[in-house]
């Protein structure tokens, strides 16, 4: 690739938390990292301000500075992007997609010749260096973008390399997956609230108690049934309330919640294609 520095084209959130975890975990010099966007001229400032990385507001000025550029638009605004950005791209350059649904077969046809595409879904933990990232290859990636894509992400939390059929079952689970545990703590602190708890004491106890499990979690490396089991004593008040869960469906309504996100992905992702 002609150089390390990163384009981003889109200043949404997903840019947002991954140039935060960029410049935090000084994985690049902010001055390496380029943004811009179709007409958010107020978020590229702010981008700015925050992080002291370049903007513009000329795709091609960005690709003329960025060998790695990342595509951080909306499903549907994807085919617009790529159309505008084909006349510049060459084949020295790493594009990474992390829209979702979108396949690397159908970004190298629109871009033509053969350019490196990498598919990738991380998650919004990235501003905080504790992203779960999947990444897949395109056709005419080789192992060195590969090797940059593992880096880029790995430096931003945990990347694994999968094939790319697995790509929206991934979106279903870890992409989308920090909002199912953020809704889990708002409905608990509501709870607790209700009950008389006041909600900074709530909060503590709930950060610091889903933070441990995920650390035993991985720490230990012991299978969550497992670890439930521990902490679940017959005729317990642990064994009480996962007794209400159970009776009220809970297994039946994650199974569902991972798979309808999982089928979106493929939505957004054919919405897309047909819209180009």
């Amino acid at each position: 690739m002609k150089n390390n520095s990163i384009g981003f084209i889109g200043a949404g959130s997903i840019a947002r938390t991954m140039i935060a975890g960029l410049v935090s975990k000084g994985v690049t010099d902010r001055k390496r990292i380029w943004v811009t966007n179709r007409q958010n001229r107020e978020s590229l400032q702010k981008l700015r301000e925050e992080f002291g990385v370049n903007f513009t507001y000329s795709k091609k000025e960005l690709l003329e500075n960025a060998g790695i550029i990342i595509i951080a638009v909306k499903p549907s605004d994807i085919t617009t992007v790529l159309e505008e950005i084909k006349p510049v791209v060459d084949e020295s350059q790493l594009l990474i997609s992390v829209a979702a649904g979108v396949t690397t077969q159908s970004i190298e046809a629109c871009i033509g010749s053969r350019p490196a595409v990498v598919r990738c879904m991380p998650n919004t933990s990235c501003a905080v260096g504790e992203s779960a990232t999947a990444i897949a290859a395109g056709m005419y990636a080789g192992e060195k973008h590969l090797s940059a894509a593992r880096k880029l992400f790995g430096a931003l939390g945990e990347a694994v390399v999968v094939d790319e059929s697995s790509m929206d079952l991934v979106t279903g689970l870890s992409g989308s997956g920090p909002a199912y545990f953020y809704y889990l703590v708002e409905l608990m602190e509501k709870t607790a609230v209700a009950a008389g708890l006041s909600r900074e004491v709530a909060r503590k106890l709930l950060f610091q108690t889903i933070y441990g499990a995920a650390k035993m979690l991985r720490d230990t490396n012991e299978d969550p049934s497992l670890l439930r089991q521990r902490v679940t004593s017959p005729g317990g008040t642990t064994f009480a309330a996962l007794e209400v869960l159970k009776n009220m469906g809970l297994e039946d309504a994650v199974n569902k919640a991972v798979l309808k996100a999982a089928v979106r992905s493929r939505e957004l992702g054919v919405q897309s294609i047909r819209q180009g």
